[in-house]
């Protein structure tokens, strides 16, 4: 037996070949009429564009109700009941519209119905391509359809489904958005939707979604149980930002952790969170790494892992990095600042390295600067030492830690080290005054252990 839809269906694809030369017969037309059913039809088309269906099919009932022999309001108002779900009350307007020729120039439209079995065909087409999944046969198809039967909510929702098997998210969500309106508590649409933004990474939009199908029906299974899964994860993400703002690294990094095993399907939301542990965590390098596996010419994380890489000072790694980084964004100043840094770190690295004399990283405090030159000049201290050869090498290495801690605790000094100039080095300094000229001057925290006469180191560890 074949359903009311169907019929439905099938009339409303002849009328638009109709309504051409309806338009033709009213345009400019209103002798005999009610000026007003002119004002009703428009104000019901603007309304029915705009998704305003109930307001708009109040508009066309009064037009009917204005000229009962108006074909035209009879239409516009079988496209809002077809568009609002109500296939049964479409059906006499739309068997009107075909049955009842009332003068010579719908007797001609009339005529022109033969031209719709190409669209009927095309329907029956679109279905069979569609069930072969040869999605991009049937979107081509529907395209036509849609072209003719534009509030036809049928045909855009099968094109929404080709679209999504294409992996052509945007023109999926383009469909989508118009059947939500054309059809009135169309949950299904904002479940798609929300399902494709969050397949995306866009955890925001697809949460506001989601509460617009819980809106319509808050029982709704499958937009409660994506609603508890986007809000959390919403959540979790909004903390982690959060925590960054307040410079709580660690914590922040917990969070993304915390992501990852909320969502571990998601490729966005898993590279998200790594990218942030990358660019925030002490576990950069391996975490970049696995980044980059995905993700080849992510410039952020390039420039994120050279950065990790010259705190661990394996600057060639950084070098290698950052010339790669500039290969996808050439304008980087960023990347051509790192990268200058990192040169000159390998070169530094190749002399002398207050860091590594003292053995300490680079990112060490003062603090710790402090205690483990207390600790090494206690025992390099020259007097520990009475063989004539292993007190020269005392003396030296003694020397070594004294300059060592002075840049190293000196702000300005550090700064310029860090980026590949030696305080202590008259090439790098060039006229640059020197703390060590044939001994320790003045000023060197209380000590001179270059005096005349036998050594007497006397110092304060500050």
């Amino acid at each position: 037996m074949v359903s009311v839809d169907h019929v439905a269906h099938r009339i409303l694809t002849y009328i638009p070949y109709v309504l051409v030369l309806i338009d033709m017969r009213y345009e400019g037309v209103t002798c005999g009429r009610d000026g007003s059913v002119d004002n009703h039809i428009e104000m019901g088309k603007k309304l029915l564009a705009a998704g305003q269906l109930a307001d708009a099919l109040s508009h066309f009932h009064a037009a009917v109700d204005g000229d009962p022999k108006n074909y035209m309001a009879y239409y516009r108002r079988a496209t809002v009941f077809l568009a609002m779900g109500k296939s049964k009350s479409a059906l006499p307007d739309l068997s009107r519209l075909k049955s009842n020729p009332s003068d010579k120039e719908e007797r001609e439209a009339q005529s022109q119905l033969t031209s719709s079995d190409e669209i009927q065909r095309l329907v029956a087409l679109a279905r069979s391509s569609y069930s072969s999944q040869d999605y991009m046969t049937a979107a081509a198809q529907l395209d036509t359809i849609i072209e003719t039967c534009v509030w036809d909510v049928t045909s855009r929702e099968m094109r929404a489904e080709c679209f999504i098997q294409m992996g052509e998210m945007g023109k999926a969500v383009s469909d989508l958005k118009a059947t939500s309106k054309l059809k009135s508590d169309n949950t299904q649409a904002f479940y798609k939707l929300s399902t494709i933004y969050y397949n995306l990474g866009d955890h925001e939009m697809s949460l506001n979604e989601v509460r617009e199908c819980l809106k319509l029906d808050p029982d709704h299974k499958q937009c409660y149980s994506h609603y508890k899964q986007v809000k959390k994860l919403n959540k979790q993400i909004q903390s982690a930002e959060a925590l960054i703002q307040e410079q709580r690294y660690e914590d922040a990094v917990s969070k993304y952790e915390a992501v990852v095993k909320t969502e571990p399907k998601v490729l966005h939301f898993s590279l998200l969170a790594k990218e942030r542990i990358c660019h925030q965590g002490s576990r950069a390098i391996p975490v970049c790494s696995e980044v980059l596996q995905s993700d080849q010419e992510n410039v952020n994380v390039l420039k994120d892992r050279a950065e990790a890489y010259i705190q661990e000072e394996q600057y060639e790694e950084a070098i290698k990095d950052y010339e790669t980084a500039a290969k996808h964004s050439e304008n980087d100043r960023q990347i051509k600042e790192g990268l200058d840094k990192a040169q000159r770190l390998l070169k530094q690295s190749q002399r002398r390295d207050y860091y590594k004399i003292l053995g300490v990283k680079r990112n060490a405090q003062k603090k710790e600067i402090i205690k483990a030159y207390r600790k090494l000049a206690q025992q390099w201290h020259p007097d520990n030492f009475q063989d004539p050869e292993e007190k020269k090498r005392a003396e030296k290495k003694f020397i070594d830690i004294a300059q060592a801690k002075e840049v190293l605790t000196d702000p300005e000094m550090r700064t310029k080290f860090d980026h590949g100039e030696d305080p202590m080095d008259p090439e790098s300094q060039q006229g640059h005054h020197q703390h060590f000229r044939g001994g320790f001057q003045s000023g060197y925290q209380g000590f001179n252990p270059f005096g005349s006469g036998p050594f007497n180191f006397k110092f304060n560890f500050n």
